[in-house]
This record gives structure tokens, sequence and C-alpha cells, in this order.
């Protein structure tokens, strides 16, 4: 537990938390909606500091970040709590949990750190949950993770205040956005949020420099629309470029979404097409087998990373460029 940074005193003594969109106010001994920013006292604290409840070993690809870093091991971390209301979420089993110190275990930012130099790692992830609600715990791990020259990553809903941003993610280095539909009314009901904050955070969390891929979990009935689909390929062309990576991912029932099938593997083909006709140069599927998990030169359409799930086959970049026609192909992490 340690002192939380983006809060203000009201005069009513509530706490003010503008970490993200929701704008929390916390009375005494209460949390905010994401059960980990507490106010103890007339100070908001942050429960999960330290604390965290899953750390492993991920390859990147699984984050999933395809051109950041490719084939090299990430350490994984994750708390409790989530600052949106998925009901579909994949790790619902700790994103709805309101946080147990006897659960969590001790992580503090140098042990994470010198874990991860330890088990040859090039870069941290705060995953799993939205480590949005624990950026002061990830902000300490980034700092001292690039003094020993690791990389950063987070694993995002993008729900957070854009005048934050520019200190949040004054350390990191790379971001995967899960960009989960591109319709305010799917946002407000199946979430519980909206959808602007999150388009006008994505840009922004671009402009700090850091590395952006773009992750849509297709949900059928819900978001699998392709019309839908092709405006939130647009948008991004228009406002990101078409150079950012995006994965379409195979939902699987799950939380309060299990009376859905899982997502055909069509669809997600049909969609990957859209995104190429929009003009994006790098569109993934995720979730599934086949060949939508590797990369292909965008000018002669030479088979350039090859992969097998999450595991890198076969690299052929020579120097980030086309061994065929010679065309640079872009990756963040340099």
């Amino acid at each position: 537990m340690k002192k939380a940074k983006f809060y203000k005193l009201l005069p009513n003594q509530k706490l003010h938390c503008y970490l993200c969109p929701r704008d929390c106010m916390i009375g005494e001994g209460q949390t905010g909606f994401c059960f980990i920013r507490k106010n103890i006292g007339g100070t908001l604290y942050n429960l999960a500091y330290g604390k965290p409840y899953a750390v492993q070993i991920d390859p990147i690809e699984k984050k999933p970040l395809f051109h950041f870093l490719p084939g090299t091991d990430i350490l994984s971390i994750g708390t409790a709590g989530c600052n949106l209301g998925c009901k579909f979420c994949q790790n619902w089993d700790i994103s709805k949990a309101k946080y147990d110190q006897n659960r969590a275990g001790d992580f503090m930012p140098e042990a994470a750190v010198q874990s991860a130099l330890r088990n040859g790692c090039k870069s941290i992830a705060y995953t799993y949950n939205d480590p949005t609600i624990w950026a002061e715990y990830a902000m300490d791990i980034a700092k001292l993770a690039r003094e020993k020259n690791l990389k950063n990553v987070m694993v995002t809903a993008g729900y957070i205040t854009t005048s934050v941003i520019p200190k949040v993610y004054e350390n990191i280095d790379a971001a995967n956005i899960d960009l989960k539909s591109f319709s305010e009314m799917f946002y407000k009901k199946i979430t519980l949020s909206h959808l602007k904050p999150v388009l006008s955070a994505i840009k922004e969390i671009q402009k700090q420099n850091v590395w952006i891929e773009i992750t849509n979990l297709i949900i059928p009935t819900l978001n699998d629309d392709m019309g839908e689909i092709s405006d939130m390929c647009k948008w991004i062309v228009d406002n990101l470029g078409n150079g950012v990576p995006v994965h379409f991912s195979a939902f699987h029932p799950e939380f309060k979404m299990t009376h859905l099938g899982r997502t055909p593997i069509q669809t997600l083909e049909q969609a990957r097409q859209v995104a190429h006709e929009c003009g994006l140069l790098y569109v993934y599927t995720g979730n599934v087998l086949g060949d939508g998990s590797n990369t292909y030169c965008p000018s002669c359409d030479e088979l350039l990373i090859q992969r097998n799930w999450h595991d890198v086959i076969k690299n052929n970049l020579i120097k980030n460029k086309c061994p065929n026609c010679g065309y640079h192909i872009k990756f963040g992490g340099a």
C-alpha cells in the first residue's frame, strides 16, 4: 500500500480521483470503482502497490505485440481490480476481485526489475488487469527498469484521463490498447464506460512516442458488424497511421457472456480483409491458428515473420527490411 497520485480533497471531505474518466468521488473508508484506490483518513492509497496477484514470464507476442522486440520474453505483472465493467472479461477472477492482501504476493519495484534481468527478459509488461488503476506501482517499476535498459509495456483498455498520460507513460515504450468496439452503445452497455475518452487517450499515448498496437476482440452479435469495423479501421489510419498493427482476436465464452458462441474464424478473416481495404498494412488474427498471425511484406507479400500461436518460428527480416524487395517494416523498441 502506498499513497496514490492523481487526486484532490473536495470541500465535502471526499477525495476526487481523476486518474481515469470515472472521476470517482471516494468517501472515508471507501474505494473507487476499481476496488484498489482507497480513502483512508483523507488520503488516497493504492492498495495494490508492491502486491501483485499475478507474475509470470510470457512471450511478448502474447500481449499481443508483434512489432516490438519479436521473439523475446517479457516479465508480466498484474494486480486485482479494474476501472471497466466488461461483461466478457477474460481475467474476471482478478479484475472483479476486491483487494485481498493475503492472496497477493510481495513484489516491490526493485524485485520486479531484478527478476526480469535474472530471467533474461528484455522488457516488463503491466497487464492482466488494467494497469491504469495501479499507475503508481507501474510508474516506479518502469523508472527503475529504464535505468537498467529494460523496455516497459502497458497492456490496457486506454480508459485514462488524458492530462495524466505524460506522467503515467513517461517511461513506457510500448502499449497494446484494447479498442473494444467503435460503438458508444457497446461501451456503455457492455463495458460500463465510454468510447470517446478511449479514442482521445490512444492519440495522446502515441504523442508520447509510445509504440502502439491495437487489439479488437470480436464478439458475435455485439461488435462484429463489418461496417463498424471499417469505421474503426479508417479512424486508426486517419488518426494513428496505416503502420499501426491491429489484432482481431476471437472471443470465447467467459464471465457474463457464456451464452454467446466463439467467434468464427471466417469473421476474423473478413475483418482482416476489411482492415487491409481501409489501408492498414499490418493486420493479424488472434486466439486462432492460421497464417493470420504471420507478418508479410506490404510491398511484395513476402513472408517475413512466421508464427505459431505465440511462438516465432522464423524471422526472415534483415535489419527490419524485407529480404526480397527491401521494404522497411515498422517496428518499435529499437
